[in-house]
C-alpha cells in the first residue's frame, strides 16, 4: 500500500476516534447534570473550565508546533484524553470532576492542533480535497459515539462502565495507529508569530471558525438537555444523533460541492442552513420541527470549520502548524465558551431564548466570510 495512503489512514482513525471520545462525554451532560442535582447556571459553570484550560494551554501548544513534529504531541495527548475521559467516568465529586475536565479540555487542545496541522500536510501530497473528509470522519466518530452512548443510556449501562469501554477502545486503536502518522511534518520558517498589528487574515478566520464553533459546541453539549426538558423526549440523545448524522453525511461530500459552487458561496449557504435550522427549534418546539431543524444545523456547521483550516495552509506568512495553532485557539474557545453562555441564558430565561445565541452566531458567518473574501485576495494567491 502507498505510504501517503497508510498515512491518511491512520490519521483518519484519530479524527475518528477524537469524535467519538467527545461525543461520548457529551452525550452524557444529561447524566451529569441529574447525578450532581444542578440547575443551567451551575452546569454552565462547570462546562466553564473546558475553555479556560484550553487558553492555559495556548503557549504550550504554539511551543509544540515550532518544537516537535506534530505526531509525537498527538500520542502523548491522546493517552491523556482517554484518561481524562476514564477519570470522569468515575468521578465521585464535583472537585475530581473539574479537574478530569480541564484534563480532557486541555488534551484535546494538542490533539487538534496536531490533527488538523498533519492534515494540511497530507493534503499537499493528493492532488485533491481531503480536510473535508477527515473532519467528516471526526463527525462519523461522534455519530457512532453518540449512538453507542443512545444503547447505554436504554439499557441502564452505568456511566462509568460506559466511559471505560470508550476509553480503552479508543486508546488501543490510537496506538496502534501512531506508526503510519507522518513523520517529517515540522515547519521550517513561519513558527515565529510576529507581535505588532493584529493579522487580517488569521483574526478573519478566527472569528469564522469561532462562530461556527460556538454553534457545533452547542449542539453537542445543549442538544440533548434541550430534548430532554424542552422536547420532553425520554431518548434525549436522539437529538444529538440527528444533528451528527447530518453534519458527518455533509462533510463526506462537502469537498466535492465545494469545488462546484467556490467557498465564498459556501460559507452564505452554510450560514444560511444554520440560522433556518435553529430558528424551527425554537419557534417550533415539538419533536418532528426540532429533528428537522437540528438536521438542518448539522448541513450547515458541516463545512465551515474544514473549509476555514483550508484557507489556513494558504497562509504565505506563517506555518500551517502555527496559524493552526491560532485559530484552533478560537475554535475550541467558541466551541467551549458558547455551552457555558446558554446555561447562563438558560438560567436567567429559558432553555429556548438561550438558543438565539447560535442563530446570531450562525448569521455573523455571512458578512465576516465575505469580508475574508474581499480583503484578503492577495494573500491567497
Amino acid at each position: 500500500m502507498e505510504l501517503k495512503i497508510k498515512q491518511r489512514i491512520s490519521l483518519s482513525a484519530y479524527f475518528f476516534l477524537s469524535g467519538v471520545c467527545f461525543a461520548t462525554w457529551a452525550s452524557r451532560i444529561p447524566t451529569i447534570k441529574i447525578f450532581y442535582n444542578l440547575n443551567e447556571a451551575e452546569l454552565g459553570n462547570l462546562l466553564f473550565i473546558m475553555p479556560i484550560s484550553s487558553l492555559i494551554g495556548l503557549p504550550f501548544s504554539g511551543w509544540l508546533v515550532s518544537k516537535f513534529n506534530s505526531r509525537n504531541p498527538l500520542i502523548v495527548s491522546f493517552i491523556f484524553y482517554s484518561l481524562a475521559l476514564f477519570f470522569i467516568g468515575y468521578s465521585n465529586n464535583i472537585l475530581f470532576l473539574s479537574v478530569s475536565l480541564f484534563l480532557f479540555s486541555f488534551s484535546m487542545r494538542i490533539i487538534n492542533i496536531a490533527i488538523n496541522t498533519q492534515s494540511i500536510a497530507l493534503q499537499n501530497t493528493f492532488q485533491k480535497k481531503i480536510i473535508g473528509s477527515f473532519h467528516g470522519l471526526w463527525s462519523l466518530g461522534g455519530l457512532i459515539g453518540v449512538g453507542f452512548s443512545t444503547l447505554m443510556v436504554k439499557f441502564d449501562v452505568t456511566m462509568k462502565h460506559h466511559l471505560l469501554i470508550i476509553a480503552i477502545f479508543s486508546l488501543t486503536i490510537a496506538l496502534i495507529s501512531y506508526q503510519f502518522l507522518m513523520k517529517s511534518d515540522k515547519p521550517t520558517t513561519g513558527n515565529k508569530l510576529i507581535i505588532g498589528k493584529p493579522d487580517t487574515f488569521i483574526l478573519l478566520l478566527g472569528i469564522l471558525v469561532f462562530l461556527a464553533a460556538v454553534c457545533e459546541g452547542g449542539m453537542f453539549d445543549w442538544s440533548g438537555v434541550y430534548f430532554k426538558e424542552v422536547i420532553k423526549e425520554d431518548v434525549f440523545t436522539l437529538g444529538y444523533f440527528i444533528f451528527m448524522f447530518f453534519m458527518a453525511f455533509s462533510r463526506f461530500v462537502s469537498d466535492k460541492i465545494i469545488d462546484v459552487i467556490g467557498m465564498k458561496k459556501a460559507y452564505v449557504i452554510s450560514a444560511t442552513f444554520i440560522s433556518s435550522g435553529i430558528s424551527m427549534v425554537i419557534i417550533f418546539p415539538y419533536f418532528w420541527p426540532a429533528i428537522i431543524g437540528f438536521s438542518l444545523v448539522g448541513i450547515g456547521v458541516a463545512a465551515i470549520i474544514p473549509m476555514t483550516y483550508a484557507l489556513a495552509g494558504k497562509s504565505k506568512k506563517y506555518s500551517a502548524g502555527l496559524i493552526v495553532s491560532i485559530i484552533t485557539t478560537y475554535g475550541i474557545v467558541g466551541m467551549l465558551l458558547g455551552p457555558p453562555l446558554v446555561g447562563y441564558l438558560a438560567h436567567l430565561f429559558n432553555l429556548k431564548t438561550a438558543f438565539v445565541l447560535f442563530l446570531i452566531s450562525g448569521l455573523l458567518i455571512i458578512p465576516i466570510s465575505q469580508l475574508f473574501f474581499n480583503t484578503q485576495k492577495d494573500a491567497m494567491k
